[in-house]
């Protein structure tokens, strides 16, 4: 979601003659839009916002000084506590206002004074701003705002605010328009997709959504991200039979406890989870799954971490993403006390993430020899000669590129022969050039 936002802030600045550029040193305006749901992100985000004051301002710049902007989940939460924990920060924005952001950069460049403007809720989606997309070929499409849920653990429904659908004619409008602009993979955006409609509609109707953007003939359709809690049979099957939708699935489990999960306020069982993994690998058996867990939850015991390992050894994941508990202020999970030693937390933390590895490694392996349809997104950050896409199943492939250009291929659907495959990525050949 904040990736999506990043685009429509880039896309409102440069409508009003802004220019992305690639690095501080030629920055004008620096936003920061931080996510608050572990504590790494704060951190990180102090340290970097510190930092760019002793970067120099570029020769030629309007500007007396380098105007420094935060928001996304961190700004809506911290707010005016960010003007003393960041002496240098010029505006301050949240996660309701975004389209309000160059009004605000605006009143600080004019009048010289840090601005703070954070909403309490938002009174509609900001479908309406331009966009900026990263990638021409690719789009996000937001189709809830918010969460309903309150995981024990969890900030998000507190800087996100609760849960609002957009109009299935309103999604169906913009998927349109994105088709039209050549848009080869559309992903559904939301902190619950599964519930989506429900304030609207009475009902979910998210595999309702799903069917009308299939019908749009997109190359590719993902959705992120889906609550255990909440997936239908409908949604499940529409794995198996929707042209469009790749067969990727992201559904955090979190924990293989149930004790853990009651604590989490999760609302389902493992066994219900390893039920959901059953029915999806009916409907499609090549599907590909990721997950999240939580490593340390306050009150983990070794055997509600072992429920957690072997939850994860039988269901065989392509992708986790693994996190040691980061304690949020005021969140109910905030208050249990835990005397869990940190080196034991991480032990178990170490443990898990090697279990991770060797079973993507034995998935990926399944795919040796095979040719997969690759969605090409350019040269490797890491070696000019290497060109990088994604397959079906989200995996990332690499192709040498010879005496080719990265250009020739980005944003283009090519075969590729799987020749090598690594924990973490396939290597092969390209069929067609």
């Amino acid at each position: 979601m904040n990736k999506h936002d990043s685009e429509r802030i880039c896309g409102m600045l440069e409508s009003l003659g802004a220019s992305a550029v690639d690095s501080i040193d030629e920055c004008d305006i620096v936003i920061y839009l931080t996510c608050c749901v572990r504590e790494a992100a704060d951190v990180r985000l102090y340290g970097q916002a510190s930092s760019i004051k002793n970067v120099p301002l570029r020769k030629g710049s309007p500007l007396k000084t380098r105007i420094l902007a935060i928001g996304g989940c961190i700004g809506q939460r911290d707010s005016d506590k960010l003007k003393s924990i960041v002496g240098n920060v010029d505006v301050v924005f949240g996660t309701h206002n975004i389209g309000h952001l160059p009004a605000l950069l605006e009143d600080s460049i004019e009048n010289g004074k840090t601005v703070v403007e954070v909403l309490e809720e938002s009174s509609g989606f900001p479908t309406d701003l331009p966009t900026h997309r990263e990638k021409p070929w690719a789009a996000w499409l937001p189709i809830t705002i918010g969460c309903n849920n309150f995981c024990s653990y969890c900030i998000v429904p507190y800087v996100r605010g609760r849960e609002k659908s957009r109009t299935m004619e309103d999604i169906v409008e913009e998927a349109i328009k994105y088709k039209s602009e050549g848009v080869l993979e559309l992903t559904l955006l939301g902190q619950n997709v599964n519930s989506y409609g429900r304030d609207l509609y009475g009902d979910s109707k998210f595999y309702d959504l799903l069917c009308k953007i299939d019908e749009l003939g997109f190359a590719r359709l993902r959705f992120a991200t889906s609550h255990p809690k909440d997936i239908s049979d409908d949604v499940i099957k529409a794995f198996g039979s929707l042209k469009s939708l790749q067969p990727a699935l992201h559904l955090p489990v979190q924990s293989g406890s149930d004790r853990i999960l009651k604590e989490m306020n999760r609302k389902y069982t493992a066994d219900y989870y390893l039920g959901l993994i059953g029915k999806l690998r009916s409907a499609r058996p090549d599907v590909a799954l990721s997950t999240d867990i939580i490593v340390g939850f306050p009150g983990e015991t070794q055997e509600d971490f072992v429920a957690t390992y072997k939850l994860v050894d039988k269901v065989k994941y392509h992708q986790v993403f693994t996190f040691i508990y980061s304690k949020r202020e005021g969140t109910p999970a905030a208050k249990i006390v835990d005397n869990t030693p940190k080196d034991l937390i991480q032990k178990r933390f170490d443990s898990l993430v090697e279990l991770v590895a060797d079973r993507a490694n034995e998935l990926n392996q399944q795919d040796l020899n095979s040719t997969m349809d690759v969605l090409f997104e350019g040269a490797s950050k890491k070696d000019a000669n290497v060109l990088v896409g994604k397959s079906p199943k989200n995996q990332t492939v690499h192709v040498e590129l010879g005496n080719k250009k990265a250009s020739d291929f980005t944003g283009k659907i090519l075969p590729v022969k799987i020749s090598e495959a690594k924990t973490w990525y396939l290597k092969g050949d390209l069929l067609a050039v």
